[in-house]
């Protein structure tokens, strides 16, 4: 939680070579639900440096690069910056998306502390719907999409590099003939 007018700086680890490397910074503003998407913010790749989307203001935000690690500097945060912020570094052939970073931006800092009703949070299970028992919470639209993309890109993946793989080793062996 930070206070109206604060700068912030959330930052990102890259685990991948660099040569090929781009990083976006997305926010999702409001709690996950089916009406919620994830809004571009800025990228950073070697060659052109921040790209930032038109509709944010350019001088609100720069993202930096720290060695592996990437930046996102806010500059005079509003209650309407509020959100999950994430990270998502591109390569060749990996995708990693971050676990978000939520940010919180108030007028007033609470002075004391709200008491909790329940002292343990009980883990919500994600199921999908028994419709003989409709027990347990059904998943959002949100998160089977996210799960089904994520599996899509995985599988990309895995395709491109077998592929890539079989490239080098047929030039190996043809360059071992000749």
């Amino acid at each position: 939680m930070v206070q109206t007018n604060q700068m912030v700086m959330l930052s990102c680890e890259a685990k991948t070579s660099f040569t090929n490397t781009r990083i976006f910074w997305l926010r999702q503003r409001q709690a996950p639900s089916k009406y919620s998407h994830h809004e571009f913010l800025a990228s950073w790749d070697s060659t052109k440096g921040t790209v930032r989307s038109t509709e944010v203001e350019q001088e609100k935000l720069t993202v930096l690069r720290e060695g592996t690690r990437f930046v996102l500097n806010l500059t005079s945060v509003k209650p309407v910056d509020s959100g999950i912020y994430f990270c998502m570094t591109v390569g060749t052939p990996e995708l990693t998306f971050g676990m978000g970073t939520n940010l919180s931006v108030v007028d007033v800092l609470p002075t004391t502390a709200q008491p909790t009703m329940e002292s343990t949070t009980k883990k919500r299970v994600c199921r999908l719907p028994n419709p003989v028992t409709r027990k347990g919470p059904p998943c959002s639209p949100l998160t089977l999409g996210l799960l089904v993309a994520g599996t899509l890109v995985l599988l990309v993946s895995l395709c491109v590099a077998i592929h890539l793989y079989r490239l080098r080793r047929r030039a190996q062996l043809h360059f071992i003939k000749q």
